[in-house]
């Protein structure tokens, strides 16, 4: 495991050694790794949020999920994204990507919540993953203003909405 140097600000790499400050650092199976052994010499990509789930969601203290009531969902967009819904009223099910900000330390093994299975992170649906970005397929309940009523989303209170389409699948071809 790294250690912390005297700011508490700083971490090491376990892989080369190099100290990196907390903001780029990753931690896989309570292991420091710097985001060059990570992903290379790749440049980060910048993304905004359109918009913020509300809903009475919340992390699980214990076990695995969320906890609350998920029947509806509110996913309120900035005021600007309002000119991209267009006729999105007349759609039933979308996709909604959005941020896991309040996801935890990865493991690169564990055993699934769904059903205790030993698998890695990209066989199962934690919210504990470096990219911390979760897609998720809802139903459209109702449209207000710049507001989405949704069903279905395990996006805990307070997630940022990165992007909304039309679920795979979603159109109906025309006979």
């Amino acid at each position: 495991m790294g250690k912390t140097i005297m700011n508490k600000g700083a971490y090491q790499c376990s892989r080369c050694g190099k100290w990196i400050d907390k903001h780029k650092l990753c931690i896989v199976d309570n292991t420091y790794f710097c985001t060059r052994c990570m992903y290379g010499d790749i440049k980060p990509v910048e993304i905004y949020p359109i918009g913020i789930v509300e809903n009475k969601l919340v992390k699980s203290t214990t076990g695995f999920g969320v906890v609350g009531d998920n029947r509806i969902s509110k996913i309120i967009l900035f005021p600007a994204q309002e000119a991209f819904m267009y006729k999105l009223e007349d759609e039933k099910y979308i996709t909604i990507i959005y941020y896991l900000h309040k996801s935890g330390p990865v493991k690169s093994i564990f055993n699934r919540g769904l059903d205790g299975k030993l698998v890695g992170v990209f066989a199962s649906r934690t919210p504990n993953r470096l990219s911390k970005i979760a897609v998720q397929d809802v139903t459209l309940i109702r449209i207000e203003g710049a507001t989405l009523y949704v069903e279905g989303l395990d996006a805990i209170n307070g997630s940022p909405v990165l992007d909304i389409k039309l679920k795979i699948g979603g159109i109906r071809e025309k006979k």
